[in-house]
């Protein structure tokens, strides 16, 4: 018998193996090197050095303040009202400009006092910041006290005064003749009156601002 041989098949060819990517070379890693943009570097320049305090100049502590309040208590003060802009310094020892912070204190504290007052049927006035020699001479042991704080007018231009005129330092001698004038009868009592105003008391030992000063605001009541 005749045997018929079959067609062997060739196995399907296998995609070729990846080939591997050749090892660059030294050129090529000096160019590669190259090509990365080198990073800037910036100059070093001098550390800056901290200023020292000038000489008799006080170093600030961390409140910005050259002064302890522990140690120097008037220059600590002093500091405190200056630079929270309180307080500007005037050329008249013992007189102080009241800037807008504290003069908003002394106007918060007037609202509240004076309609606190009124619900008491108390009515505001105002009296002459100038007192007359006889006024305050008739009340002389009332003012004995601070007979020496009085300041005086003596002169009107270059005419001098025939009589020394007294700036107030409290109306109690102007106040209490004037309303004794006002009560005729039982009706008119309780007389219940007030004054916002300021006072002078020439004071000479160390006149502090909001503590002693030589001009200050205040208010005056006064009852019969």
């Amino acid at each position: 018998p005749r045997f018929h041989s079959a067609p062997v098949q060739a196995p399907p060819h296998a995609p070729p193996p990846p080939m591997a990517d050749p090892a660059p070379s030294d050129d090529m890693a000096s160019l590669a090197v190259q090509d990365k943009p080198e990073k800037s570097k910036k100059p070093k320049g001098p550390k800056p050095q901290k200023q020292k305090p000038a000489q008799g100049q006080k170093k600030e502590n961390k409140e910005g303040l050259g002064a302890l309040k522990e140690v120097d208590f008037a220059s600590w003060y002093t500091q405190v009202i200056t630079k929270s802009e309180l307080i500007e310094f005037y050329d008249i020892s013992g007189c102080y400009i009241l800037r807008p912070w504290s003069y908003s204190i002394w106007e918060t504290l007037t609202r509240f006092f004076d309609a606190e007052i009124k619900q008491l049927d108390v009515e505001n006035v105002y009296f002459p910041l100038f007192v007359a020699k006889a006024r305050l001479e008739t009340e002389k042991d009332h003012i004995e006290g601070f007979a020496a704080e009085v300041a005086w007018v003596t002169h009107s231009g270059s005419s001098k005064l025939e009589e020394p005129v007294a700036i107030r330092p409290t109306s109690e001698t102007v106040m209490y003749p004037t309303m004794a004038k006002w009560i005729r009868s039982h009706r008119d009592l309780p007389m219940k009156i007030n004054q916002w105003c300021n006072v002078v008391r020439w004071e000479f030992k160390h006149p502090t601002p909001f503590i002693r000063s030589r001009e200050f605001l205040w208010q005056e009541g006064r009852t019969a």
